[in-house]
């Protein structure tokens, strides 16, 4: 049972990783720092945008528009929080 806490500990540390680079690099897209006309950042990017969609889509589905500010990450990384503080108050439960 440890092994699954782990493991469940290391999804959500991928997650995590994944959200913060995906929130980086759409502020860099947005300073024009980075340019989606260069194949390797478009290719990330859309990456990203795959594979946090499914995250993303249920929490703007609840959260009210705002006028170009985009709140779902910030969600996410709340509810991956909230994930890791619930596994590690439990962890007695995985040995």
């Amino acid at each position: 049972m440890q092994s699954l806490f782990q493991i469940l500990m290391l999804i959500l540390d991928v997650v995590w990783f994944f959200v913060i680079a995906h929130v980086i690099m759409s502020w860099l897209i947005n300073f024009q720092v980075l340019n989606l006309r260069q194949p390797f950042v478009q290719q990330v990017w859309y990456m990203l945008n795959r594979i946090l969609e499914p995250l993303y889509a249920p929490v703007r589905r609840i959260l009210p528009r705002m006028q170009g500010i985009d709140l779902a990450p910030l969600v996410v990384l709340l509810a991956i929080i909230a994930l890791r503080i619930i596994l590690v108050n439990n962890a007695v439960a995985f040995y």
